[in-house]
């Protein structure tokens, strides 16, 4: 068993910070909104078969540095210098939602370094406009009666000027399977740093596109997807596995937009049998 430890690695100035847990090969976690969250999101049945490593991108969580500096190549360096610093030759990365985009694009310029890629509810492009139409379609045409009434009262009962944190509690139909259920005790210790959400989602994300460029792609990529994620809806995803070279897509039949936590001993079956399958 690795013990959990943390630590931190200067890279260009900005001082990064990363804590582990679990036993196995070493996949790297991101974060933009702290570690604490994804500690208790990602399962110990994951933690039972890798080393979970949660990285606190550059101005963000306990990370210091100018989130403005963040491009997709010093993404790379920084994620490197974690590797390292662990000293191992390769590791996995597992990126969440819009943060999966970095786990592509990491193993896009490191594929020697990265031997697994593993993205969950994450959007085929960073067009969030378009990502929140076609958001809004699907759970329209898919969600149950009970389901959009519960949306639209949560929604109804927002405070004026309510906080990003209680608009995303509000959208729990559209995020967890349970649509009553109650995330906020998991975001609870959330640390988040506007700058860096903002650098993401308006600078990052809009020009970026999964399959720009495919034939870059040669690590082993597994795309997890919830089937009553409305925020990132599966659908997005047809057509665009065919496009990749090396990509797996997994839908979870009882899971919204955070499968590992929702079903986590299928989650972690189905994510290092096929790392195995890959190696």
């Amino acid at each position: 068993m690795v013990d959990e430890r943390e630590g931190t690695v200067t890279v260009d100035g900005a001082e990064l910070y990363y804590s582990t847990r679990g036993t196995g090969p070493i996949c790297l976690v991101p974060s933009a909104i702290g570690s604490e969250p994804y500690k208790r999101l990602t399962p110990p049945e994951l933690a039972e078969r890798l080393t979970l490593v949660y990285v606190d991108l550059r101005g963000g969580g306990r990370s210091t540095g100018n989130p403005d500096d963040l491009t997709f190549d010093v993404l790379a360096d920084d994620l490197e210098a974690i590797r390292d610093e662990l000293a191992v030759d390769q590791v996995a990365v597992l990126g969440h939602s819009i943060l999966g985009m970095l786990a592509i694009e990491y193993g896009r310029r490191r594929p020697a370094s990265v031997s697994h890629i593993i993205v969950v509810g994450t959007p085929p492009n960073g067009d969030m406009a378009s990502l929140a139409a076609k958001s809004t379609a699907f759970f329209e045409e898919d969600a149950s009666d009970e389901r959009k009434k519960l949306l639209r009262d949560n929604l109804a009962s927002l405070p004026e000027g309510a906080s990003m944190g209680e608009t995303m509690h509000a959208q729990t139909p559209m995020r967890f399977y349970d649509a009553h259920f109650d995330a906020a005790p998991l975001f609870a210790r959330a640390d988040v740093k506007p700058g860096l959400l903002k650098h993401l989602m308006g600078t990052l994300a809009p020009s970026w596109t999964i399959d720009a460029d495919s034939s870059s792609l040669r690590v082993p990529i597994f795309l997890a997807h919830g089937r009553y994620d409305y925020t990132v809806p599966h659908v997005m995803l047809d057509g665009v596995v065919d496009a990749l070279p090396n990509a797996t897509l997994h839908l979870f039949e009882k899971s919204g937009h955070h499968p590992f936590f929702e079903e986590p001993a299928v989650f972690a079956d189905a994510v290092t049998t096929w790392m195995a399958e890959q190696s």
